[in-house]
């Protein structure tokens, strides 16, 4: 019995392989068709070569990997077991008195195994090509300063502007039709126009040179709108920082920044640091104000003997001067906690994703089983939608559970597991019907 259970077992895998490979592919290569898509006007005829090209998107089809090897396991669950269903295999085995719990045995076990691949992926390979990723838009940017700006479209690569641009040529390596929102400043509107004009970093790539020729500069002061200036020019140079960018000295060199470029270990301990700035902020604000416990606490007797029985303006106007610099550095100490409270819930929230979309390769078999017996009846299309139905009901949650951590509404444990908790109760419901019913009712 045992060696039949065994053949059954390899047979219900081998059924699995042949669908999640092409699943696999046909998903990667449709995330990459819609990656180039987005971004084909901003690579072609810009002189890029087509080996970079081709090694950008390789790059940045990395993360589209952890994305795809969920999806695909899904897809692969239900036309394995629909195929299976629709040739009548299921009813032979359950005849044989194989239950759907025993059959998914070892597709669970797959999941389970294809959940760690994927979590080494998401915490080794992926944060690397995103670092490479990131560094080979950061060399091309160098070598093409207008590479960062779309035509027709507002770009908001510099922190507090906002620049259209009508048209460029990367052959002269100019602009036209240049309008920038500056946003830096919120007591004044700002605008800026100018017929043409060119762009180019510093030596030390420090900051972003803008050249402007013809143009006028209007501004407004918000929100009275009681004072504006209006100036014309005949050249006029703008100056930003290129951290804006996200650039550093040396691409080659360049510290890793932002959630997906770290590991889940770093994210843990940048999270932990956070933390840290948290409990030391919050003793900050709690000794004055033990201290001001303390002094009234204090006994009636001792504090007349202490003050004087009728203080002058200067001790007064000394005391309340004291008070204002303590609710200064009182809110300024929660401003601190709430910042750090915010970056806290950012990566920690960060670092459960990474686990909790790995171990979704685990839960959509408990989904993905019961549905391809489902499709039985309403053939494999029906399947298919309720599928990707329950994809998208659960990357929606997975998006909503990043803001809602983010915004420090619940736990980042909480809000990034819903998902999974969400599709684990829907495949049990699903899983313990089918057994109750369907697999009770005669063909």
């Amino acid at each position: 019995m045992i060696k039949v259970l065994k053949i059954i077992d390899r047979y219900i895998l081998k059924s699995h392989i042949g669908p999640f490979i092409f699943s696999f592919i046909t998903l990667i290569f449709v995330l990459i068709l819609q990656f180039f898509s987005t971004f084909a006007d901003r690579f072609i005829g810009k002189g890029i070569g087509f080996s970079v090209i081709v090694e950008l998107i390789m790059l940045q089809s990395a993360w589209m990997v952890g994305l795809a090897a969920p999806m695909a396991v899904l897809v692969a669950v239900v036309m394995a077991f629909g195929s299976l269903t629709t040739t009548s295999e299921m009813t032979v085995f359950r005849a044989s008195g194989l239950s759907l719990y025993r059959l998914m045995i070892p597709v669970l076990l797959a999941g389970l195994l294809l959940s760690a691949l994927v979590e080494r992926f998401n915490n080794v390979v992926l944060p690397r090509t995103n670092y490479y990723a990131k560094s080979m838009m950061v060399d091309i940017t160098r070598s093409k300063p207008a590479f960062g700006l779309t035509e027709n479209a507002f770009s908001t690569l510099v922190d507090g502007y906002s620049i259209f641009i009508r048209k460029s040529d990367d052959r002269l390596k100019e602009l036209y039709g240049i309008v920038i929102y500056d946003v830096t400043r919120p007591e004044y509107s700002t605008v800026v126009t100018a017929e043409k004009g060119r762009i180019d970093f510093t030596a030390d790539y420090q900051y972003l040179v803008m050249t402007l020729y013809n143009g006028e500069i209007h501004q407004v002061r918000q929100p009275d709108h009681t004072i504006s200036r209006n100036m014309s020019f005949g050249k006029q140079r703008f100056v930003f920082e290129s951290s804006g960018f996200g650039f550093a000295r040396s691409s080659g060199n360049r510290m890793r920044s932002g959630d997906n470029e770290l590991s889940a270990d770093e994210l843990h301990l940048i999270g932990n640091e956070f933390m840290t700035r948290m409990s030391t902020s919050e003793k900050r604000i709690r000794k004055p104000l033990e201290q001001l416990a303390e002094r009234i606490a204090q006994p009636r007797a001792e504090a007349h003997q202490t003050l004087p029985a009728s203080p002058s303006v200067k001790a007064i106007t000394r005391a309340a001067s004291f008070v204002d610099q303590q609710l200064a550095q009182l809110d300024s100490e929660l401003n601190n906690i709430a910042s750090n409270q915010t970056m806290y819930n950012r990566y920690m929230a960060a670092w459960h994703k990474k686990y909790a979309l790995s171990l979704a390769c685990f839960v959509f078999v408990m989904v993905g089983a019961p549905l391809g017996v489902l499709a039985r009846r309403g053939g494999f299309g029906a399947g298919a939608a309720i599928s990707l139905t329950l994809f998208v009901v659960y990357w929606m949650i997975m998006i909503a559970g990043e803001k809602i951590a983010e915004r420090g509404i619940l736990d980042p444990m909480i809000s990034m597991w819903l998902g999974n908790a969400v599709m684990v109760c829907i495949g049990l419901w699903l899983v313990t019907s089918l057994t109750g019913a369907v697999f009770n009712t005669s063909r």
